[in-house]
Order: structure tokens, then sequence, then C-alpha cells
């Protein structure tokens, strides 16, 4: 099953008009439609909003994955941020030094 014909599944199982998925998303009737009846799917930047307004994850949408079997917790942060820069050094980190940090979380929680 491609993308588009995971979104449109959905869409049916919320009762969700092609209107009103175009109005919640911001996405035109005419490219919703181009989906359908060309058999494309939507632009990688859209696939966010997507998810936001049918209450589901990437992985639902992309893979077909579903919720129940696969627990995950993601957020999102603004590059430029505090937040973001703290977890972009996290990710720069090896192994141990994760691990090293890990320790060093414990102990500042427990103050």
């Amino acid at each position: 099953m491609i993308i588009s014909e995971r979104i449109f599944k959905i869409m049916n199982e919320r009762g969700m008009s092609q209107i009103e998925f175009s109005r919640k998303t911001g996405i035109s009737q005419s490219t919703i439609s181009d989906w359908k009846r060309k058999k494309t799917n939507p632009a990688a930047d859209k696939i966010m909003i997507i998810c936001d307004v049918l209450n589901v994850t990437p992985y639902e949408i992309l893979q077909g994955t579903d919720k129940e079997r696969v627990k995950l917790d993601y957020r999102i942060c603004t590059a430029g941020t505090e937040n973001y820069d703290i977890l972009q050094e996290i990710e720069d980190l090896d192994e141990r030094q994760k691990e090293r940090l890990k320790g060093y979380i414990s102990a500042i929680k427990e103050l």
C-alpha cells in the first residue's frame, strides 16, 4: 500500500472528508484529489502536519506499522533553541560518553 492509500484509509476510518482534511492541513483539495486519482504521494514536508491532523505517527503513514505494536515517543524542537542545541550535543557523543551522561543525569536528579 502506498502512503496516499494509507492516508485515505485512515481518513475513511475517522470519517473525515477530503474537504475537512484539506481545511485542517492547509493542503489544497486538488492536491489531495491528485494523490487519489494519480496514485501519487504527499511531499515529504507535509507528512508531519498530516500525522498531526490524523493523530497518527509517521511510522503509521510511511510504513503502515500498527500503532499497537510499536510504542514510540518523539519530540520536535526548533533549530537554534537551547533544547535543540543540547540534543545535538548528545547526538554527537560516543556510547561511552552517553553512558557517563546518564550517570550525571541520575546524580543531578538525586540532589
